[in-house]
């Protein structure tokens, strides 16, 4: 069985290291499920994933030399294209403030900010006598 870039196989976990799994596919062929390719999630460790002898589904997701790069995270679907539309509608429909309207309201936060702590400073030292 000759494995190509993007193809979708089934395959079994041989091996778990702290950096990946190693998941045999047919035709005697084994790939590397890195780490990072585990979970959307942040994973800290593989074993909290996978199992050893475990039956897995992974997308190809490179051949270099050899070596077959593999991956669970990127067999997920994505979000479906309504959804997508609809998110991007709702960035655009959002008013964008000129850097000079920041600009203002920074400055105008922060004058408010120091007089703050000037009265509290000098409140104190009316106190001490200074």
């Amino acid at each position: 069985m000759a494995v190509q870039v993007g193809s979708i196989v089934e395959g079994k976990v041989t091996g778990i290291t702290n950096f990946g799994a190693f998941i045999e596919l047919g035709g005697g062929e084994t790939g590397l499920i890195h780490i990072s390719e585990v979970a959307d999630t942040y994973v800290k460790d593989v074993n909290d994933f996978l199992k050893l002898e475990q039956q897995v589904k992974v997308k190809v997701i490179s051949i270099d030399k050899g070596k077959i790069g593999l991956s669970i995270k990127q067999l997920e679907k994505k979000r479906p294209r309504q959804q997508q539309q609809q998110q991007q509608q709702h960035r655009r429909a959002r008013p964008k403030q000129s850097f000079e309207d920041k600009l203002s309201k920074f400055l105008k936060d922060s004058e408010e900010r120091q007089a703050d702590v000037k009265s509290t400073f000098d409140k104190r030292n009316k106190r001490s006598g200074f």
